[in-house]
């Protein structure tokens, strides 16, 4: 195939790509060494900071949608070498996100207990997950200025300052976790409300390590406040007209994940536990997975803002290529080896590792659909510019297809949550059948600057 032997496509992408995949890596090593660590508290513990990990997923990924959103803008500005504008994006990205942040931590420190309540029907856990919630809120706003910039690094050719970075997050996040989770150094052991505080801790580490490395080096993204709040109302408007489909995506797909965890905690708190185990070793499977999604959104994106539009459509069918080969390959060591990484987690009773293993199978199972559209639509429609039919995709098979499914599985089939989780999957085929014809198009390739 022409694409194994195109050095250059392979040399871009692999120096994108890598340095992501690792960071994602260590972020996803930071989750399942916080889940490790309170899996030792038992299910009760699992559940809750699973449940209450929910109400920051919605949010995180709500900034996702903003910055990458302005990713898109930023690629093709960075294929011009328009710096002025570069630092724009950056800046209105990082004020959306603060703004983001500010809504979500208010609610989260005044109505903790509303939120858990909303997501399951247990007391205890209710009662844990508030407590941890109230906490790891603070690090929301800092959380969203260090994710906008390191977006902004990827995208301009410096991937590897936030993967040193997240290596340093993880690292202070592990130590000050089991510091507090578990009573070292003459301090109490303070269990889930510890591993909120480790958590807090190292995301205002994070951010000042960040801006160091940004400011310090003087680079393309080194601006001042004047530079990044220098956008008016005419640029905010082409800006949104842009990222809003985006970002109504990302909103609308994270409720709809919140949607799935509260129809799995119908089932119980020991289905709510067993997702939260196993999403957090999905993570690992899906690190090479984001690493080729972004490669694909800065190459694509770079190549169409210097109006080699042609290479990009190339680009676009190796990258989906990729995701098949990379998806098979991944999910079939994920459909087999549930035994081996489940010996990670220890204090897991049998029945609950029962569900956890016929989880990862089916999770395992259903792996490539999840690769091919994670890299179509965040990759190849996102990068080109056609967000609007990205967003379409994704509200329309999560809220017609996806939900629905999920509360019949969960409450009128009463299914384990391994079926209902299968049940679910069929959104991701819809998904597959929509893109396809769409890349073969070529009509999402729309040079936005």
């Amino acid at each position: 195939m022409k694409l194994f032997k195109d050095k250059i496509f392979f040399k871009s992408m692999l120096a994108i790509a890598l340095p992501i995949a690792l960071q994602n890596l260590i972020t996803s090593s930071v989750n399942m060494v916080d889940t490790l660590m309170i899996s030792s508290l038992g299910q009760t513990s699992i559940a809750a900071v699973g449940l209450a990990n929910q109400f920051f997923f919605f949010y995180i990924l709500i900034t996702f949608g903003i910055n990458s959103g302005s990713s898109i803008f930023i690629a093709q500005y960075w294929g011009k070498k328009d710096i002025p504008s570069i630092r724009k994006v950056l800046g209105l990205a990082v004020s959306l996100s603060s703004l983001v942040g500010v809504i979500f931590t208010a609610v989260a420190l005044v109505f903790p207990q509303l939120i858990m309540r909303i997501l399951i029907d247990e007391p205890e856990v209710i009662r844990i997950g508030s407590d941890y919630l109230r906490i790891v809120s603070i690090s929301y706003i800092p959380t969203a200025i260090s994710f906008a910039f390191s977006v902004a690094l990827r995208t301009t050719g410096k991937p590897k300052i936030p993967m040193k970075i997240s290596a340093i997050s993880f690292v202070t996040n592990t130590v000050f976790n089991y510091i507090f989770i578990f009573g070292k150094l003459g301090l109490p052991a303070m269990g889930v409300k510890g591993a909120a505080l480790g958590t807090l801790i190292s995301r205002f580490i994070e951010i000042g390590v960040t801006l160091y490395a940004v400011y310090s080096t003087k680079g393309v993204l080194a601006a001042n406040i004047k530079e990044l709040l220098s956008w008016n109302k005419d640029f905010v408007k082409r800006y949104l007209k842009t990222t809003y489909p985006v970002i109504l995506a990302e909103a609308a797909w994270s409720l709809g994940q919140v949607m799935y965890s509260i129809a799995y905690a119908k089932l119980g708190e020991e289905a709510t536990a067993a997702v939260q185990i196993t999403n957090t070793i999905q993570n690992i499977f899906f690190v090479l997975v984001r690493g080729l999604a972004n490669a694909c959104t800065v190459m694509i994106g770079s190549k169409i803002g210097s109006g080699d539009e042609d290479e990009a459509f190339e680009y676009a069918k190796n990258f989906m290529v990729l995701s098949i080969i990379l998806g098979l390959v991944l999910g079939t060591i994920q459909a087999t080896t549930p035994n081996l990484t489940l010996k990670l987690f220890s204090g897991l009773d049998q029945s609950l590792y029962e569900v956890s293993r016929k989880l990862l199978i089916i999770m395992g199972m259903t792996f490539i659909i999840r690769v091919f559209n994670s890299t179509g639509i965040v990759g190849v429609l996102r990068g080109g510019g056609d967000t609007t039919f990205g967003m379409i995709i994704d509200i329309g098979s999560v809220w017609i297809v996806g939900v629905p499914l999920a509360f019949i599985g969960a409450m009128l089939l009463d299914i384990p949550v391994y079926m209902v989780y299968a049940i679910v999957s069929i959104e991701e085929l819809i998904k597959v059948i929509v893109i396809i014809p769409r890349i073969i198009s070529k009509k999402w390739i729309k040079n936005i600057t």
